[in-house]
Parts: structure tokens; C-alpha cells; sequence
């Protein structure tokens, strides 16, 4: 009884933290989850295969819910599962707004449902918010971040209303993606949510942009304002904006997000280059979160 999953990281077209409404796009780096479940044990562990001391309440929590809502009660004796092993693998590094928790969410509650044989009894929109209320009740999120889960989930670029957990939008997109990673790291749980509010005019104008498919302004617009908010520095993106179609903060940083043409992008990897951390080229995903 194994299941597995994976599923995308994702970029940040509007982060959520002002206004309640996020939009993020999903994008070819993947967390990979692997569950067991077990007959013979009580007890539901994890383990995050890049960082042994890594805090793995996310994803136990993540196949306890679905243990809950979908495991067969009817079940008892030896073949009773009591209990189960989570693994995670990851080319997404964390805390670095590229949307790690969200992805290993959805990769856990996937690969939980696969392993019970049980893939079709969630809509995927479900399974997201599934990840998402094992996130709140975990305390690794302050919206929710359903924008983020959504986008991992399902592929291709949504916007959503966080504070209902309802998807607004989505769209399939083809896009390259230049992606800037600082060494450091920065907790979404740990941002500043009163400084952001006060940026919510911004964000109220890039969810009028997202609904109307300008994602591209609508991410510049919410780089300048969460960069401001959250204090990181504008001038990767200054850098990138006579070249690229959009380009902004990713989440609550550290990490920066640019589309556009690849010959575009690829001038503005080397200028990034030159700044500490990784610098990697890629592309959207449209497919979301896939078992085995």
C-alpha cells in the first residue's frame, strides 16, 4: 500500500497577504511525496529527504486528514491501516517563495489517495484545500495560500479568493520563466501581514490585471508594492523590466520570478548571475500535481 506524487512549484502573480485574492502560476520543478501506509503501526511520520531536522508537521498532517475523510472504517484486523511513513523529495528549495509548503501539500494528499486506491473520490480544487486547511492548522501560512495550492494542483496560472478558498480563475499558459534565488530564506508565516495591508490598493488594481489576463503587469505592479512592503530590495526587477513581460517578488520572498521571451530572459540571467544564489531557467506547467 505506497502511493506517489508530484507536483510543481509555482511563481507569484499577486500575493494574497493584502487584499485576501492571490494569483500564482505553476512552473517545471517539482516536490515528489511517497507514502506507505502501514498496518502494523499507529503512528503517521515524515521525513523531508533534503533536511533531516526539517519540520514534517505539514505533511503528516496532510495524510492524517485524508486518513480521515476517504480511509475505510469498515477495514479492521491485520489489514486495518493504522497508521503511515510520508517521504518527501525536492527540487524546489525552501522558504524561498517558490511555494515548497504548497507543493508538498498537494504531492502528500495526492500521493495519500493513490496509495488507498482512492485518486477519484477528491476534485482536485478539494485536494488542494485539503493541503490548505492542514497548512492553517499547522500555522506554516497566514492566507491560506489556496492561490499557491491551486496553482501547484492544478497547473497553469489561477487567482483565487483565499479568505473563501474559491477559485476565481484559471488559464493555461505557455511561458518561459527566469527564476533568482538569494541564499537566504524567508518564512511566509514570519512576513510582516499588517505592513502588507497597506499596500491593498495596489493589490486590488492587480486583481483587476489578472482577471483581465494582463498577468504580466499585474506581477510587475505586485513586485514594486510586496518588494516595498516586505523590504527587499526593487533592483533585480528594475533590472529585468526593459526586457521581460512581467516580473516580480515571488510570495514573501527572498526568490524573483520574470516571463517573457527566452532570448529576453536569457540576457537578464546573466545580469542576475552576478548576484549571489542560483539562477535557473524553466517553464509553466499546465498539468498540476500528478500521481505515479
Amino acid at each position: 500500500m505506497q502511493g506517489q506524487a508530484k507536483a510543481p512549484a509555482a511563481g507569484t502573480v499577486l500575493n494574497a497577504l493584502a487584499n485576501g485574492k492571490g494569483s500564482a502560476f505553476a512552473i517545471d520543478a517539482y516536490t515528489t511525496a511517497t507514502v506507505e501506509l502501514l498496518t502494523d503501526s499507529e503512528e503517521i511520520t515524515g521525513e523531508v529527504a533534503e533536511d533531516p531536522e526539517a519540520d514534517t508537521r505539514l505533511i503528516e498532517t496532510c495524510v492524517e486528514y485524508v486518513l480521515d475523510a476517504h480511509g475505510d472504517p469498515d477495514v479492521t484486523g491485520p489489514n486495518a491501516v493504522s497508521g503511515a511513513h510520508v517521504r518527501t523529495e525536492s527540487e524546489v528549495p525552501m522558504a524561498s517563495g517558490l511555494k515548497s509548503s504548497s507543493a508538498a501539500a498537494n504531492a502528500t494528499v495526492m500521493a495519500t489517495l493513490d496509495a488507498l486506491g482512492k485518486e477519484e473520490k477528491m476534485t482536485r480544487e478539494d485536494a488542494a484545500r485539503l493541503g490548505v486547511m492542514a497548512a492553517r492548522d499547522v500555522g506554516v501560512t497566514v492566507t491560506g495560500a489556496f492561490d499557491d495550492a491551486s496553482a501547484s494542483m492544478l497547473g497553469g496560472v489561477t487567482v483565487t479568493n483565499n479568505t473563501s478558498d474559491d477559485l476565481l480563475a484559471r488559464e493555461e499558459v505557455d511561458w518561459d520563466v527566469l527564476v533568482w534565488t538569494p541564499d537566504e530564506q524567508s518564512f511566509s508565516a514570519d512576513a510582516d501581514v499588517e505592513r502588507c495591508k497597506q499596500v491593498a490598493p495596489m493589490a486590488d488594481l492587480v486583481v483587476d490585471l489578472a482577471l483581465g489576463g494582463e498577468y504580466g503587469r499585474a506581477m510587475t505592479v505586485n513586485g514594486l508594492a510586496f518588494s516595498a512592503a516586505l523590504d527587499f530590495s526593487t533592483e533585480p526587477m528594475v533590472e529585468a523590466m526593459p526586457l521581460v513581460e512581467g516580473v516580480s517578488l515571488s510570495g514573501t520572498g527572498p526568490s524573483v520570478v520574470a516571463v517573457g521571451d527566452r532570448e529576453a530572459l536569457e540576457g537578464v540571467r546573466k545580469t542576475w548571475e552576478q548576484r549571489d544564489g542560483s539562477t535557473w531557467l524553466t517553464t509553466t506547467q499546465n498539468s498540476g500535481t500528478q500521481t505515479r
